[in-house]
């Protein structure tokens, strides 16, 4: 029997029973959205830390006193409702007026003991436990601070062609094997289930015929629901978009699939999403010479995404392209984003105030479930034949935009025509990263090396980074990249760009409905408390910042109030990790060509928390504890 020894995010997300708790759209349902929460104090704030990631140390613990009393809001119907539910607004908590950090940092990097005792809601057992994010560095010497500017601001090249692969005995982001013959239960504690994808994918039979859940998973579970999208450019440039269904393994579909018009021509790109932990692609289709699938470098496979054919469609769509700073609005139209409410431009998927520990996953897909547990597109028709079937959603940034924070705050969504969605018209991934590269300003956040789902052997990587960035159509890094001052490069534009945004939006956020019942109360507070999660599980402290946000929380770790601290924070990370990278060449080939990374200075780190949504927004892994916001 393979060793399956689970990887930090797997064993927090195994602390806690998943359940369905009624939440507020549709009928989502929070899957394993905190596991084993605790809290400390660190630095004034109220942190949540995964105990399951804590070994053997004595946890601090605390019972926390909510300083709001939430309303419940409204029920919707099958998709997140764009009309703001009335909630009170948060009270904020005083946060540490002085953020400044001194221009050389002291020699010893060992970080403090917090106090044991906390102000206000909570108290605290002394004795706290370490971080949960492996350190990004161990090295004790003089501090140099990190320029922002000299990483990642989109100006580099996107891929020519296909990067990674699809595990055949694949492992973890730390390298722990993957089972593919698993039984029921042993599904249900790993996380992992395989897709089968049928063959011909990328044509109009091959996308209406049914993928197949397996190794043991059922898309009846929450927590190993799996989702298929796919976004068809037309020769003219129209696009469209389609979500083949998916189906547990040995069963049949409740209603048959509609099949989609893919006119001769058409380039297409298959996205996929997933609420557990780590997704494999298997079955004709995905291996089939010209599916371009990936999921994978090597064996190392990203977790809970995939895709087919990125590559080629990106480079179709971005071929009427007016010139390096945008996409041609000629032929693929792309609306402009416009502006927010708050006289801000529209957030993107590559907005600094909108990603988290894992940006630019999962999919916008949604299928309905019966009582048997078959399921069925989510269409107008299906939803009147099946009398009770109900919506499950993938958790997902892509929803998070789409479905949330654009309407929250005065945006539309870029949709195109579905004939698998309830209302004929859906956001999409591709869609949203075809906005992104046409109108986000820079800053530009693209997928950092601290990312979990881009880790090997549990440390940084460029050729999986480059590959992840290659599906969703995002600049490669160069070969030469300090990976450990471009992941602290990162923390520091999240943290001095969120916690304005999120103030700025607070009023309005606070009236609109959470995206997952079990991390905010509202969208105010699931938003600040999904940064304070992605600034523990990229490991951000590690690069001299503090966590900006306050979170208030009660007993079940729902935060119920957040507050921030909008001070600019500089990035800090030894001298003996700064400056330009070397290393050996990595790479992997597909169809005969290869290519080659060089692997920096600097060691890994980083692991996630989930977030879960709908039927269980638990976008990273199951509990994301590759995303703690499920989405």
């Amino acid at each position: 029997m393979p060793t399956r020894q689970r990887s930090v995010w797997q064993r927090r997300r195994r602390n806690r029973q998943l359940a369905r708790i009624a939440a507020p759209l549709a009928i989502f349902v929070v899957l394993g959205a905190i596991a084993g929460v605790t809290f400390t104090a660190a630095g004034g704030h109220l942190t949540q830390v995964s105990q399951a990631a804590l070994d053997n140390c004595d946890a601090a613990s605390a019972a926390a006193t909510p300083t709001v009393t939430a309303t419940p809001l409204a029920s919707a119907s099958d998709l997140p409702s764009a009309t703001p539910t009335p909630t009170p607004t948060p009270t904020p908590t005083p946060t540490p007026t002085d953020s400044s950090l001194p221009s050389t940092a002291p020699t010893d990097t060992t970080t403090a003991t917090p106090s044991p005792s906390l102000t206000g809601s909570a108290t605290a057992v002394a004795t706290p436990c370490p971080s949960a994010s492996p350190s990004a560095t161990t090295s004790v010497g003089p501090m140099v601070a990190v320029n922002a500017n000299a990483f990642d601001r989109g100006t580099g090249s996107t891929a020519a062609f296909q990067l990674g692969d699809v595990a055949t005995s694949p492992v973890d982001g730390n390298g722990d094997v993957i089972s593919l013959t698993q039984d029921a239960d042993q599904a249900a504690d790993s996380g992992n289930c395989t897709l089968a994808v049928p063959a011909n994918p990328l044509t109009a039979q091959g996308l209406a015929t049914p993928y197949q859940l397996g190794d043991g998973c059922d898309e009846a579970n929450g927590a190993e629901e799996a989702f298929a999208e796919a976004t068809i450019l037309e020769p003219g440039g129209k696009l469209q978009v389609y979500s083949p269904l998916v189906i547990t393994q040995g069963t049949t579909p409740a209603a048959t699939p509609v099949v989609p018009t893919v006119p001769r021509g058409s380039v297409v790109i298959l996205d996929f999403g997933f609420n557990g932990t780590n997704l494999v692609l298997t079955g004709s289709g995905a291996t089939q010479r010209g599916s371009g699938c990936v999921d994978a470098v090597g064996q190392s496979v990203f977790g809970q995404v995939s895709a087919c054919n990125a590559v080629a469609f990106y480079r179709a769509a971005n071929a009427q392209r007016g010139g390096f700073g945008g996409l041609a609005r000629g032929g693929v139209q792309i609306p402009v984003i416009g502006s927010a409410t708050d006289g801000q431009a529209c957030q993107t998927a590559r907005d600094f105030a909108l990603i988290d520990q894992d940006q630019s996953d999962n999919v916008n897909s949604t299928y309905l479930l019966t009582a048997s547990g078959q399921t069925a597109q989510n269409t107008a028709a299906n939803k009147s034949a099946l009398a009770g079937a109900t919506p499950i959603v993938n958790g997902s940034d892509n929803a998070l935009l789409g479905f949330f924070v654009d309407p929250a705050n005065g945006c539309q969504p870029f949709t195109a025509t579905d004939l698998t969605a309830p209302d004929g018209a859906s956001p999409a991934q591709a869609l949203n990263e075809l906005s992104a590269r046409a109108d986000q300003r820079t800053p530009i956040a693209l997928i950092p090396p601290n990312d979990e789902m881009v880790l090997v052997n549990g440390a940084f990587d460029v050729a999986k980074t480059n590959a992840y960035r290659s599906i969703v159509d995002q600049p490669l890094l160069a070969s030469t990249t300090n990976l450990t001052e471009a992941s602290a490069a990162y923390c520091m534009d999240m943290v001095n760009i969120a916690p304005a945004r999120d103030q700025l939006d607070m009023s309005q956020d606070a009236t609109f409905a959470s995206p997952v019942a079990g991390i905010g109360s509202n969208l105010a507070t699931f938003l600040g408390n999904r940064l304070s999660m992605s600034f523990a599980n990229l490991g951000c402290q590690n690069f001299g910042l503090t966590d900006p946000v306050t979170v208030t929380a009660d007993g079940d770790g729902v935060a119920t109030a957040v507050s921030y601290n909008t001070a600019r924070q500089q990035a800090m990370v030894p001298q003996a990790d700064a400056g330009t990278a070397s290393g050996n060449g990595s790479g992997s080939g597909h169809d005969g060509s290869g290519f080659g990374f060089g692997n920096g200075i600097g060691t890994g780190f980083g692991s996630g928390f989930g977030t879960g949504f709908g039927q269980g927004w638990d976008h990273r892994r199951g509990g994301k504890l590759q995303d703690p916001s499920h989405m």
